[in-house]
């Protein structure tokens, strides 16, 4: 198993090996054994893809760099596997779950399925953070774990406010721990990693991206029951967040907007399209009682 465990999480860190393809390779082989027998060639031809990439990939296989650079990583933070006992069960459910978490802080919370993940705009009004502390503090208060993405505005509120109360909270970066994104937010993630969990599934060294935002939040929400939008734009990146926690079959609430303002006119669309318009938490606990 140790050995099956350090392939997984060598595979994950080689370019061009997506998800789908170790999935394929996990079809043909469970062991992860066999790829490291094969040439670039049968590497191309296994993919389907130019030789140049398969080269690329050969090499990354048999490199004890790589290899050594996953064992210092361990020693800084914890990694999780699909198949290991901590990796939640919620996340396995997911349409594209990771192979691979990487984790800093509490790791019994991977395993907390009291959870309700809070979204919303890097911009916020004026009224977004109280609009934060009226859903977590009771939420809080009722043992709710709070998952966000530590992003500026409605996350970082988010998480603020449950750190302030004593909650507990996740924290899920699109970009490895040591490179952390936004850097204002070293701080924020400092006492996450003391009194919650940062998880990422990107390894330590990895700079954030803009493409890895929407990936992760995929994350974000499978994580949890349900997801909750404080206020969205027209065209927010947190609509992302919700059309995969339909797709995961989560729950979406949805606080109301005003009329006249940017900030909040994805909420009142979400609301149109039927997602459950909430005014306080027991609009959300009703559905799990």
């Amino acid at each position: 198993m140790r050995k099956f465990r350090l392939r997984l999480i060598h595979l994950t860190r080689i370019k061009y090996l997506t998800r789908k393809r170790i999935s394929y390779l996990l079809t043909l082989d469970q062991s992860l054994e066999l790829i490291y027998l094969k040439k670039p060639s049968e590497i191309s031809s296994l993919f389907n893809i130019p030789s140049k990439k398969a080269t690329f990939i050969y090499q990354s296989l048999h490199s004890i760099d790589l290899i050594n650079q996953i064992k210092a990583d361990s020693l800084s933070c914890y990694i999780v596997t699909y198949f290991d006992p901590y990796f939640p069960n919620q996340l396995k459910n997911i349409p594209d779950p990771p192979y691979v978490i990487y984790a800093k802080g509490n790791l019994t919370l991977l395993k907390e399925t009291k959870s309700l993940s809070i979204i919303g705009t890097r911009n916020p009004t004026v009224y977004g953070k109280y609009k934060v502390e009226h859903f977590v503090n009771p939420l809080v208060n009722n043992k709710w774990l709070i998952v966000s993405g530590m992003a500026r505005g409605i996350d970082s509120f988010a998480h603020e406010a449950t750190l302030r109360l004593g909650g507990q909270t996740i924290t899920v970066l699109g970009n490895g721990f040591n490179h952390i994104y936004p850097k204002e937010n070293k701080e924020i993630f400092n006492e996450i990693v003391k009194n919650g969990l940062a998880i990422s599934e990107y390894s330590p060294d990895i700079k954030p991206e803009r493409y890895f935002f929407p990936e992760r939040n995929r994350i974000i929400s499978g994580l949890t029951k349900g997801t909750i939008v404080i206020e969205s734009g027209e065209k927010s990146g947190t609509l992302i967040t919700v059309d995969q926690a339909l797709e995961q079959g989560r729950e979406v609430y949805v606080v109301p907007g005003e009329l006249f303002t940017k900030q909040t006119l994805g909420n009142n669309k979400l609301i149109q399209q039927g997602g459950k318009l909430i005014l306080n938490t027991d609009d959300i606990e009703e559905d799990f009682y």
